[in-house]
């Protein structure tokens, strides 16, 4: 099989992406979705994958993976099945020199007892109250991570955050434990996120295991709530933002008066002074 396939979430070009050496580049934009010896995320694992297909094939595959699928090619269309039906995106950058490249990553990976893209080992511990309570904590950043990045609700809300809500950069993630489809491809991606706002934000400052075993468990029990109506807490910063200004505009009234009785006492204390005298 190629098995380069598949990515759950639309990687959208990166600047400098032709500049990258090629061990980085596959961990910015494949390791969320493939391994290689390390089994099957949402895309296969990629261990002997010069192997089981010509290399011709592949970086055809690898330079248009959706137009090969939409060709009817019957292999191409079994491996898009396997997958969910989840296509996998053209590769930010790709050119025939970087698609050989990979090939030859790849194999050279393949041939290694542990590639370096194994990828994570995801713990079948069973989720604990304190697990998902250490989860929900790192979310909303008392906890802070361990390589100091960025907490998840600077972009993201939950279902139950406060009033005025989590960011906005990012969507709600309080279903995407099911909409990744469970631990293991949520682990992968929390693991090497492939968007192009979360790349350069955690590729210096990754989550430890613990952190996404805890993250992965606060999500997991939030599957079956109802995100997060922004509409209201819209209307709940408005609100709050409008009584803030009411509030400032009678503090600095209360200062401004004081300091203009002030300055008046003085000068009908001193015109006072000269009327006796």
């Amino acid at each position: 099989m190629a098995h380069i396939v598949v990515c759950l979430v639309s990687i959208f070009a990166i600047p400098g992406a032709k500049g990258q050496d090629t061990p980085d580049y596959f961990r910015q934009n494949c390791i969320s979705c493939h391994t290689i010896g390390g089994g099957r995320l949402t895309g296969p694992d990629l261990k002997g994958a010069t192997e089981r297909q010509d290399r011709e094939w592949l970086k055809k595959f690898l330079m248009n993976p959706r137009g090969v699928i939409d060709s009817g090619d019957a292999y191409a269309k079994k491996i898009f099945e396997e997958s969910r039906n989840v296509p996998m995106p053209t590769p930010p950058g790709i050119t025939a020199e970087r698609a050989e490249k990979l090939l030859d990553l790849i194999e050279a990976e393949s041939l290694l007892e542990e590639s370096q893209f194994k990828g994570l080992q995801v713990s079948t511990a069973p989720f604990t109250d304190a697990d998902r309570t250490r989860g929900r904590e790192i979310f909303l950043g008392p906890q802070r991570l361990e390589a100091g990045g960025t907490a998840c609700v600077s972009c993201h809300s939950m279902h139950d955050t406060t009033a005025l809500g989590g960011g906005r950069l990012g969507p709600d993630l309080t279903n995407v434990y099911e909409r990744l489809e469970g631990r293991v491809a949520l682990s992968a991606w929390l693991m090497a996120p492939g968007t192009e706002t979360m790349q350069p934000i955690f590729k210096n400052h990754p989550l430890s295991a613990d952190e996404i075993h805890a993250l992965v468990a606060y999500f997991e029990s939030t599957a079956a709530e109802r995100p997060a109506n922004t509409s209201t807490n819209r209307v709940t910063f408005l609100l709050s933002g409008l009584a803030l200004a009411v509030m400032g505009v009678f503090f600095f009234d209360v200062i401004w008066k004081r300091r203009f009785h002030s300055v008046r006492r003085t000068l009908v204390e001193a015109n006072t002074s000269r009327g006796k005298s």
